[in-house]
Parts: C-alpha cells; sequence; structure tokens
C-alpha cells in the first residue's frame, strides 16, 4: 500500500491530485469487467477501508452486482501480486476483497460526500475513459492484424494449390507430346522407352506385331510386380520358352497372338497411351517417331477394342 500510496501528491489537507496513470495501475480486470479494489479506492478517497465498506451496506440498493461485488478466492488470487501485502489471513483484512465498476464507483463519489471523493471520482471516471479508447483502439488494430493473418493463409493456401497443380503438370507431362529420333539414336530411343515402361504402376499393354527378346530385354526395366499384356503376330520372334523364362524373373508376362493391328501401342494402367511409330525393337534403326495421346474419346475406343482381345 505504500508504494502505491507514494504515487499519489497530497496538495492539501482535503485535496488529492491523483494522475491517469496511478489510476490505471490500480485497475484490475475481472469478470471481463475493468475494476478498482475497495483498499484501493479507500487510499484515493482517503478513508480506512473498513469504513468504506461500511458506507456501502448502509447503502446497499445503490450497489448492485453489476457495480460492486466481492472477489471468489480464484480471482483473488489472480489478482494478489498487484493486491496490498495487508491481505487476507495475515492479520490485517479477514475477508476478500469488493470490486467497484465504473457505474459503482460514481454512486461511490455520491454517498461519501466529500471534496476529495468528488475530485478523485471524477479522475477515475477520465482514467476509465482513456482506458475505454486504448482498449477500443487495440481493439481495432488485433482485428485489423487479424483480418492480414487470414488473408496471408488464404494467399498461402491458394499459392500452395497453385504450385501443388503446376507440380503435378510437370510431374504427368514432364515428357514432350511428341518426340522423333533419327537412324542411330538407338540409345536416346530405348532410354525413353524405358523411361515409359517404368511410369507402369500396375499394368503395361504392347500392342506390337513384331516382337523379339531385345523387346523382352525392355520390359525387364519395369516396376516389380507390374503385369504385362503383348498383343504381337504369330511369327514374332519370341518363344514360349522366352516367356517362360522371362516368367521366372520378372511376372508376369501374357503374350497374346493378333493381326488386327498394324501400328504401336504402349498402354500404361489402361489410362496412359504413347502410339510409337516402329516396332519397340527397332526403335533407333530408322527415322521414327512417340506420341503421347491426350484425346479421351480415342484412348477410350482403342481400349474397348484391346480388352475384347485381351
Amino acid at each position: 500500500m505504500e508504494e502505491k500510496a507514494n504515487q499519489l501528491e497530497i496538495i492539501g489537507k482535503n485535496e488529492i491530485e491523483v494522475s491517469s496513470s496511478t489510476i490505471s495501475g490500480l485497475i484490475y480486470v475481472i469478470r471481463d469487467k475493468p475494476v478498482l479494489l475497495d483498499q484501493d479506492l479507500a487510499m484515493l478517497y482517503q478513508v480506512e477501508t473498513g469504513a468504506l465498506n461500511r458506507a456501502v451496506k448502509r447503502n446497499q440498493k445503490r450497489f448492485p452486482q453489476d457495480f460492486c461485488f466481492q472477489l471468489t478466492e480464484e480471482e483473488f488470487l489472480r489478482c494478489q501480486n498487484g493486491i496490498s501485502k495487508n491481505t487476507v489471513g495475515r492479520g490485517g483484512r479477514r475477508y476478500l476483497p469488493y470490486a467497484f465498476t465504473e457505474q459503482g464507483i460514481s454512486m461511490l463519489s455520491a454517498i461519501l460526500q466529500s471534496d476529495v471523493a468528488i475530485v478523485v471520482s471524477i479522475a477515475i471516471m477520465r482514467a476509465f475513459v482513456e482506458m475505454r479508447k486504448f482498449l477500443a483502439t487495440n481493439s481495432l488494430i488485433l482485428n485489423r492484424v487479424n483480418e492480414i493473418e487470414v488473408k496471408q493463409l488464404e494467399y498461402q493456401k491458394n499459392t500452395d494449390e497453385k504450385f501443388n497443380e503446376v507440380f503435378k503438370y510437370i510431374e504427368n507431362h514432364s515428357e514432350s507430346e511428341q518426340k522423333i529420333f533419327f537412324e542411330g539414336q538407338i540409345y536416346d530411343a530405348f532410354s525413353l522407352i524405358i523411361s515409359i515402361i517404368q511410369k507402369a504402376k500396375k499394368e503395361i499393354i504392347i500392342v506390337d506385331g513384331y516382337i523379339d527378346i531385345e523387346t523382352l530385354n525392355l520390359l525387364a526395366k519395369k516396376i516389380s510386380e507390374v503385369d504385362v499384356k503383348i498383343l504381337t503376330r504369330e511369327n514374332s520372334k519370341v518363344t514360349n520358352r522366352d516367356i517362360a523364362k522371362f516368367n521366372a524373373q520378372y511376372p508376369s508376362l501374357t503374350v497374346k497372338y493378333t493381326t488386327e493391328f498394324h501400328d504401336r501401342f504402349i498402354i500404361l494402367d489402361r489410362e496412359t497411351v504413347y502410339h510409337i511409330g516402329a516396332s519397340i525393337k527397332d526403335a533407333g534403326k530408322k527415322c521414327f517417331g512417340i506420341s503421347l495421346w491426350y484425346d479421351s474419346g480415342t484412348i477410350a475406343n482403342l481400349l474397348e477394342r484391346l480388352m475384347k482381345i485381351l
């Protein structure tokens, strides 16, 4: 109490000058309301705490619950660090403090009926007004900050989604729609075909009328457990023994024979279709091209025809 009392400048016997900063240091926020405690008010009004509370009790009807209320133990403990050391249970006051809201403080000045009470009450009212302005200003700032943070989060989310779309597109379209290879580009052609084969996750369908052991060597680069189905001509250079040896190490391979197709295709997971201008075994020996199909209708027609044979 001495520390707070030292902040006050006594001008005369019954006159006191109180600054807004002094009063602001005595205000607590309890039950979401700014309040002053009875002992701090008694100090400001230059009366005993007991005398102040007795005056309130004599005028109980003037102090409803929203004007004045007694602290609970929990509320008292929360603001105990700012309350006088002469607290409950330490030989001083033996009851929990009373808290006065702005309306209650205004009522106090009326019942105390002293010049000091009038001067101090005016100073307290001004301190409350300044506090409301401060809270309102900070509330606007906090709301603005929250709005900015929300916009930043939305922008970040939209940006992440756009990047994900870009990355997904790059992943699905890492190769050009069309590639052409000239005579002698055997390694480049085979490297591209291997990269295509390794994209399959479940199934590879090869439509090629002229396959040989070189074709199986390429298919050996597939992901493990990806099934392979080949449609080729009966006079192709792959024997049943070749197929058996392949299945012993890279299951599973199924070969069916047909003369229905002239062009060559690689179909991945029954979704992605590559049109190949030359037999896979001859890739790079002569000029040929590889094209990735995008037309869903054309892909559906091809798959429908293939399923009738497979």
